[in-house]
């Protein structure tokens, strides 16, 4: 099987996929012969053009939805479509999130609830439903974009980083639910990725952090689209329930 058609004839659910990893992702899928769900927040003439040069160039389907994770009822509207007229999707990459950084003291229980709300709860209602589909074709592949922040601790992420731990706890409780359905679920674990999320944290911070790392340089998208396509095709058909760290070389634990 060639690069270029090792997700030929699939179709992906992509959530995020307007910018940084999530548009790398797309590009990576469609590269690979799938037809694609983009969903965004925003509908923008940036990228509706981008869709429809990435459906040219691969000559594949490219389709945009538009909701805010914020707001459970949007996701379902959405969605509906999808789920009425039970539309194939092999896979579900829930790569949308939100980055928040500030000391527990500093930080109001509504701010850490809407980290939450995005990075956790709305990512397990897309499963909901996404999964209903899958577990009617007894196929499919789920990715969930965490952070290492969910697995190593570092000051300043207690709303952040405890958001992504709970969605790297539910993958690995999920794999075992779906399994008997054929569907696998696995979660990805980046440090810090190039992207405008990134480059919107306090440099004089992200510098630290890196530095504690031992990382001398951001990692590209690619990078991290590379493992989505990865354990998205039959290449990886024995792995769930496993979480991938993407650093970008050596990595030092804050607490060791």
């Amino acid at each position: 099987m060639s690069s270029s058609e090792l997700l030929k004839g699939k179709t992906a659910l992509i959530t995020g996929s307007n910018r940084g990893i999530g548009k790398a992702i797309v590009e990576a899928f469609a590269s690979n012969g799938a037809n694609i769900i983009a969903c965004a927040r925003l509908e923008t003439d940036e990228f509706k053009t981008f869709l429809r040069d990435i459906a040219t160039e691969f000559n594949v389907e490219t389709f945009a939805l538009y909701f805010d994770l914020a707001f459970e009822d949007q996701i379902k509207k959405a969605l509906k479509p999808i789920l009425s007229n039970k539309n194939k999707i092999d896979i579900l990459v829930n790569n949308a999130g939100v980055h928040y950084g500030g000391f527990l003291q500093m930080t109001s229980l509504q701010k850490i609830r809407e980290v939450f709300e995005i990075n956790f709860f709305s990512q397990l209602f897309v499963i909901q439903l996404i999964s209903k589909i899958m577990t009617q074709q007894k196929s499919g592949s789920i990715i969930n974009m965490a952070s290492m922040s969910g697995i190593d601790s570092f000051a300043g992420y207690t709303a952040y980083g405890s958001s992504k731990a709970a969605f790297i706890h539910s993958t690995m409780v999920l794999a075992k639910e779906l399994s008997p359905f054929n569907i696998r679920i696995n979660a990805i674990a980046p440090g810090f990725i190039d992207t405008d999320m990134s480059r919107d944290i306090n440099p004089k911070a992200l510098g630290t952090t890196m530095s504690e790392m031992g990382i001398t340089k951001l990692a590209s998208p690619r990078t991290v689209s590379d493992i989505v396509l990865f354990l998205a095709s039959d290449l990886s058909q024995n792995i769930s329930g496993e979480v991938f760290r993407v650093t970008n070389g050596k990595y030092t634990k804050v607490n060791d």
